[in-house]
Formats: C-alpha cells, sequence, structure tokens
C-alpha cells in the first residue's frame, strides 16, 4: 500500500477508465458532480481533498485521452494508460498517494479497479452497465438496471445500488450551452480513428454536397473528436486518400474566423467545424445526424438525436481496421470476396443490429444503411427524413426512452460520497 505523505493528507478520488467515448460520457459529468458537492482540488486550491484520473490499457482507447482531459481542469493528475503498469508497481513515481480514498471504475476492464484500488488500499466501486464481474472485490456496485443487480449473487446484491444510465444526464448538461444559429441543422460524424476518417469523411462530404442541393436551407457541423484534427480531416478528405477520389466532393478551404473555424466544399457547401470537446450542446440542437457505427451512436442516443446509421462496406482494404465484428470479418484471409454474405449472416445471429439504441432496444430504433451505399441514397434519406417531423420526435421519443430518467450521475456522486470519511461530506 501507498505510505500516506505529510504534503497530501485528504483522501483521494481516483476515476478509472479507458476511451474517449467514456470520457465524455461518465467520467467528465461525475467529475463535475463531485466538485459541486465537494471540495476537491485541483478547483479548490486548499481542499481537503484531491480528484484524479487514471487511464487503463485497452484495445479500444486511442492514446490520446490524456490530452483529452487535461483542458478540463477537473483533476489533480491524471496517469496515461501506457504508465498504468508502472503506476501499480511503485505508485510513489507519480507523486503522494494519500492514505485513504476511493476509486471509481468508470470504462475498460473491471479487474484493473480491483488491482489498484487493492495497491492503494483505497475502498472501490464499480459502475456496472451490464455486469459487476468482480463483486466481491466491490465496498459498493452503481448498477445501470436492475438487471444488472439480479445477475449478482445473493450475498452480495445489499451492496449494490441501481442509480441509472449515466448518458441520460447528457441531455441536461447539453441544454447549458449556447443554441446554434437559426437552420435546419445536420450533425456529420465520420469517426475518430483513421481507418474510418478514410472512408467517412469523402462519403459524408459527398453526401453533404448532395443533400444541400436537395434540402435548401440545410445546414451542418461537424464535431471533432478529441483524437483529430483539421489538418487530419482535410487529409482524408483530400488526394492522398486513396478512397477520396471515388466520390466527388472535394475541399475548397477552410475558413477561419473570431470564433468559428467553417470548412468549405468544391460545391460551396459550408460545413461548421467544432473543436470543442464534448460538443454535446450543439449535437442536441441537430434535427438529424449522419454516423458511423460506433460509440458515437451511444452519444447521439443518450442526446436524444435522430440518426442515420451508415457502414458502407465497399471499402473492405480499410474495414479491416475497424472495431469489432466487421473488422474480423474483412480480415479474414481468402475469404474477402465473400464479406457481403458472411456479414449478412452476422448481422442475422445478431438480429441485424449494429448501432447501440438498436442493440440496446432489441428492435432497428435507428435506421442502419449497411452494404455498398452511396451519398445519393443517403442523402435522399436524409431529406425524407427532415421534411417529416412527425417522424424525427417519434425517433427522438424513443431515443429518450431508452435511457430513462436523469439523475444517474447525482446518484453515483452520492455512493461516491458514501465511501469516503464523514469529516469530508460534513464539510
Amino acid at each position: 500500500m501507498a505510505r500516506p505523505s505529510a504534503a497530501e493528507p485528504g483522501p483521494a478520488v481516483v476515476l478509472v477508465s479507458n476511451g474517449p467515448g467514456e470520457l465524455t460520457t461518465w467520467v467528465r459529468p461525475l467529475a463535475e458532480r463531485l466538485h459541486a458537492s465537494l471540495r476537491l482540488r485541483p478547483r479548490s486550491r486548499s481542499a481537503p481533498a484531491s480528484l484524479h484520473l487514471v487511464l487503463v490499457p485497452c484495445p479500444n482507447a486511442t492514446g490520446q485521452e490524456r490530452a483529452a482531459a487535461e483542458p478540463w481542469g477537473l483533476f489533480e493528475r491524471i496517469v496515461p494508460a501506457g504508465r498504468f503498469w508502472s503506476l501499480l508497481l511503485r505508485p510513489q513515481r507519480y507523486g503522494p498517494w494519500p492514505q485513504k480514498g476511493v476509486v471509481v471504475f468508470l470504462g475498460g476492464d473491471q479487474f484493473w479497479t480491483v488491482l489498484l484500488s487493492a495497491r492503494l488500499g483505497y475502498r472501490h466501486i464499480t459502475y456496472a452497465e451490464w455486469v459487476a464481474r468482480w463483486p466481491g472485490w466491490n465496498d459498493r456496485i452503481a448498477a445501470m438496471s436492475d438487471a444488472v443487480r439480479r445477475q449478482l449473487p445473493i450475498r452480495y446484491q445489499p451492496r449494490c445500488r441501481v442509480v441509472g444510465d449515466l448518458m441520460a444526464d447528457l441531455s441536461s448538461f447539453a441544454r447549458s450551452e449556447e443554441p446554434l444559429p437559426e437552420g435546419q441543422w445536420v450533425a456529420l460524424l465520420p469517426g475518430s480513428k483513421p481507418a474510418k476518417l478514410s472512408v467517412g469523411m469523402p462519403f459524408l462530404l459527398d453526401t453533404a454536397d448532395r443533400l444541400a442541393r436537395l434540402q435548401t436551407g440545410c445546414r451542418f457541423l461537424l464535431p471533432l473528436a478529441p483524437t483529430t484534427s483539421v489538418d487530419e480531416l482535410l487529409r482524408f478528405a483530400g488526394a492522398s486518400n486513396p478512397i477520396a477520389a471515388r466520390y466527388s466532393a472535394s475541399v475548397a478551404s477552410v475558413e477561419q474566423g473570431e470564433s468559428v473555424t467553417e470548412l468549405l466544399t468544391g460545391a460551396g457547401t459550408r460545413i461548421l467545424l467544432l473543436e470543442q470537446h464534448p460538443a454535446h450542446g450543439p449535437l442536441s440542437q441537430c434535427a438529424l445526424a449522419l454516423t458511423t457505427v460506433g460509440a458515437n451512436t451511444a452519444e447521439l442516443g443518450a442526446l436524444a438525436v435522430p440518426m442515420i446509421v451508415i457502414v458502407p462496406t465497399q471499402h473492405l482494404e480499410v474495414m479491416q481496421a475497424w472495431d469489432g465484428g466487421l473488422g474480423l470479418l474483412a480480415r479474414l484471409p481468402g475469404l474477402r470476396r465473400l464479406i457481403g454474405v458472411l456479414l449478412t449472416l452476422w448481422r442475422l445471429r445478431n438480429n441485424g443490429l449494429m448501432a447501440w439504441p438498436n442493440i440496446s432496444a432489441g428492435r432497428a430504433v435507428v435506421p442502419e444503411r449497411v452494404g455498398a451505399i452511396t451519398p445519393e441514397e443517403i442523402a435522399k434519406e436524409a431529406c425524407d427524413w427532415l421534411n417529416a417531423p412527425e417522424r424525427l420526435e417519434g425517433q427522438r421519443q424513443d431515443l429518450q426512452a431508452l435511457r430513462g430518467e436523469p439523475g444517474a450521475v447525482a446518484a453515483l456522486a452520492a455512493e461516491v460520497r458514501g465511501l469516503l470519511p464523514r469529516e469530508l461530506n460534513a464539510s
């Protein structure tokens, strides 16, 4: 166990997570709530307690999570995933650790928080979205649903509280942000990793050009993931990306104003680039989103933004680098010509569901377009949705119903506070 230090006598709250999606949808809301309900460093310099972030190894991480979290100013110390094992071996390398504290699991492999809490000698709470894997090692379990609690052995169920879905609180956080200028806004989410951007950027730029011609007054925004940059987007939209040559769209210029950055396509379509992260406020005001499959479908669902999920399977050479079942199928040697058949079988086995809202509901809440789809087809379908406000509202209500009532962040924060010394809560 790490030895206490006179320089840092108060307890520590250590949030443990893995990827960019978990950071923005789970870690940041909880960290903000803990700062609001407790006096914590670094925001309160003289506070008796401190807040820390430890990132853990994960194949779905990007390696840029620390850089994404640092500007928030929420954590006294951030330990990147590459130093996790070093932290376990010698915690004192990363400064003094208080004698008392709480480790909170918020993404990754739950066993890493078991190891970390044991090493630091801290109490341990797991936020369990689907299952709590190590209940015997948890002081408390905060469950997303009662189904999680029922899976626990009876002797561990008393230490579990159903707090709800943390992502249900995203819309309440987003509503506090400034409104977008007037217009019918469509969000473009091409992905955050190179393998997805190489397909998503040229496909969605082409789609935006076509939709702008079909839907007069339609406006576009593209939120940059914390792991990407404007230069990277331009690279994937330009001649250096072989896939871009298969689409008609191009980037004419990037216009930098005092407070906004706009991408102008060769056809004259303007796309507002959002470099703030997370961009939940602007996203929540969009009428529709066009998105690749992945964690962004969960965020859009939590914000109740209607969406069309696109998976253009004609670019198999790039799909080999995708996550999940699609990437596994595309990597099968000697079978790539059968990818259409294999993909169809895989989707049938999984009830044809790939977007997170559909997986959660067990039915098609949002449309998924998988196959050799074209920007022309997606633009026409998007236009049909935008001209059917009752359909958009129906999808929005379905997405809201999936997430349930807000309040999970406050409930989880209360569970964390309950594991801290009483005198800290009293102060």
